[in-house]
């Protein structure tokens, strides 16, 4: 077995790397910029720069030498929209034209940092363009030490330009950007790294280690799920049982009517149901907070009944093809009671499809629930996961979804092992 599960392990590094790439897509490519997200449309160039600097979203995506810079946008002065062809002061169309001896101060949005190399690389032509070719470039530190070359077309590190000599200059675009500390000094890799040193980031809205933020809140979240699986998981294979073994019964229908009506009703409607008859009209719960177990009760036999419905009939129907089965038939032939039929040997070999089941519940057990931590004060994952994604708190999304995937998969590895535990049918090979 050991050697199974150490093979499956290693199977399971190319889907955590997966898990790892895909968390990585989806918030730092198809999401958008984080630092406009958490500071807003309107803020300044400079904040954005920092905000991104201070978290690695200022390096390329996945690998490179240079990066972009939010001290100057890149600009093309094909297609470029009006106002930006205003602030260069270019003409209404085609490319930036400057008389021979015309000098142009590129707009900085802000001073550039210290220590750091910048690349500026002009595109254009004319008899005024530098003679090195249509692309004319140049590698400069934040120090003054740029290179003799462009000496003739930069005014300086704080204020660089460009000057047209000998004729007219056409400049077709105009890229500024800042030097990497290696080839795959990029955001993917920074990530990666993280992920393996389990440094999630910081919170933007908190600003508190994420990594406390999960080991503050995996308790209260625990203290909710595990009593509602517990709890729902004894109670839906009890009802099942009594619907198998009394099929066609008016017991069976009413219990199928009952986890039909339970299952129709939204979530929503328990919860203000439970709070406003339960806990304020008949005072049986509290309505609000975490202080001792009387403020779980309520959330808990919320959760269950949510939950009974949909398991007792998945439970009962599993059940009932094992009460078909000859074995059944032979046992109750030899007189044994129900109850050691239903429980001993209906009830295991039906086991297969519940640790399924219930594998595939436990790393729901880590994320909480959302709208019950929400709704009744509890300061677990899922109240943190829907303030974070309220105030667009990057961080914590992101390692909510990511462990939360490990622990799937680590649960997929758990239910075969546990399969094979309990039905020695099931061979690990």
């Amino acid at each position: 077995m050991w050697r199974y599960v150490a093979r499956r392990l290693l199977q399971a590094i190319p889907t955590v790397a997966g898990v790892v790439l895909v968390t990585f897509l989806l918030f730092n490519v198809v999401g958008g910029s984080p630092a406009a997200m958490v500071l807003g449309q309107n803020a300044g160039a400079r904040a954005l720069e920092e905000f991104d600097a201070a978290r690695g979203y200022d390096k390329p995506l996945f690998f490179g030498n240079w990066t972009k810079t939010r001290a100057l946008e890149e600009v093309d002065f094909g297609d470029a929209p009006p106002s930006v062809r205003a602030r260069w002061g270019a003409g209404e169309s085609g490319p930036l034209r400057l008389e021979d001896g015309q000098e142009l101060v590129i707009p900085l949005a802000f001073p550039l940092p210290e220590g750091e190399r910048w690349r500026l690389t002009v595109e254009g032509g004319g008899p005024g363009f530098p003679p090195c070719g249509k692309k004319f470039s140049t590698v400069w530190k934040k120090t003054g030490d740029f290179s003799t070359a462009w000496k003739k077309v930069f005014h300086g590190v704080e204020k660089p330009g460009f000057r047209a000599e000998g004729g007219v200059a056409e400049i077709k675009s105009v890229r500024l950007e800042k030097a990497t500390r290696h080839f795959f000094d990029s955001q993917l890799w920074d990530y990666a790294g993280r992920v393996l040193r389990l440094d999630f980031g910081t919170s933007t809205s908190l600003n508190q280690p994420v990594r406390g933020l999960l080991r503050a809140g995996i308790g209260p979240s625990l203290a909710l799920t595990v009593p509602i699986l517990a709890v729902e998981l004894v109670a839906s294979l009890v009802l099942a049982l009594l619907c198998a073994y009394r099929r066609g019964s008016w017991l069976d229908r009413s219990l199928v009517a009952v986890c039909v009506a339970l299952m129709s009703v939204n979530y929503l409607v328990w919860i203000v149901f439970g709070q406003y008859v339960l806990a304020y009209r008949l005072g049986w719960f509290p309505v609000w907070g975490f202080e001792s177990w009387k403020n779980l009760l309520l959330p808990v036999l919320i959760g269950v009944a949510t939950g009974l419905g949909s398991n007792v009939r998945f439970y009962r129907t599993i059940l009932l093809e094992e009460m078909h089965k000859d074995y059944v038939r032979t046992a109750f032939a030899k007189g044994l009671g129900e109850g050691r039929v239903l429980f001993k040997h209906v009830l295991k070999n039906a086991l297969g499809p519940v640790i399924v089941n219930v594998a595939l519940a436990l790393p729901f057990l880590y994320t909480g629930s959302l709208l019950l931590e929400s709704f009744f004060g509890i300061p677990g994952l899922g109240y943190l996961s829907l303030n974070a994604i309220h105030s667009s708190d990057v961080d914590v999304v992101r390692a909510v979804v990511l462990v939360g995937a490990l622990l799937f998969t680590a649960a997929n590895i758990l239910a075969d092992v546990a399969l094979a535990w309990v039905d020695p049918r099931v061979k690990l090979s």
